[in-house]
C-alpha cells in the first residue's frame, strides 16, 4: 500500500483544498494529513477561523483523506513520514524545496496550486467586505449627523 502524507492549516476549506487533496491521493492508495494545531499556527503567526477540531472534522469529511492528526511542530516531519510508513511527502508547490532533505526517506513532491483561490484571498476579501460595509455605515451616520444638525 503506497501511502501519501502532507500537511497544512485547511483553513476556511474550498474548493482549491479538494482538488489538491484529490490529486495528492491519486499519488497513492492512502492519503495521511498532518493538520497545524492551533498551538503551532499561533507559532507560526497564523490565525484561523476554524478550531483545530473543526477543521479536523471537514477533513475527515473528506473522501480523499484517509487519516488526520496533529501537526505540533516544524520538527516532526521526519518522525511522521517513518511512523506512518509515508512513501510520498507532498506540498503545494509554494514550499518548493523546502523539504528536500526528506527525500532520503520518502519521495518529496511539490504540487501546484489552484490558480484564483486561497484561503488568503477568502479572507482577503471578506476582510474589504467588512471594511466597505464599515465605511458605508460611515458615510451614512454623516449624512444622518448633517441632516440633525440641519434641523
Amino acid at each position: 500500500m503506497k501511502r501519501v502524507i502532507t500537511y497544512g492549516t485547511f483553513d476556511l476549506f474550498h474548493s482549491g483544498h479538494v482538488k489538491l487533496l484529490a490529486r495528492l491521493r491519486f499519488l497513492g492508495d492512502e492519503l495521511i494529513v498532518g493538520l497545524s494545531s492551533d498551538e503551532f499556527n499561533h507559532i507560526k503567526g497564523k490565525k484561523s477561523i476554524y478550531t483545530y477540531e473543526q477543521r479536523k472534522e471537514i477533513l475527515e469529511a473528506c473522501r480523499y483523506v484517509d487519516k488526520v492528526f496533529p501537526e505540533r511542530c516544524w520538527e516532526q516531519k521526519k518522525e511522521d513520514i517513518i511512523r506512518e510508513g509515508a512513501h510520498v511527502f507532498a506540498m503545494g508547490d509554494d514550499w518548493t524545496g523546502e523539504f528536500d532533505y526528506l527525500n532520503e526517506i520518502a519521495d518529496v513532491i511539490y504540487l501546484p496550486r489552484t490558480p484564483s483561490i486561497s484561503t488568503t484571498d477568502i479572507k482577503t476579501f471578506i476582510a474589504m467586505e467588512h471594511q466597505d460595509r464599515k465605511q458605508q455605515a460611515l458615510n451614512t451616520l454623516r449624512k444622518l449627523e448633517k441632516m440633525i444638525s440641519s434641523i
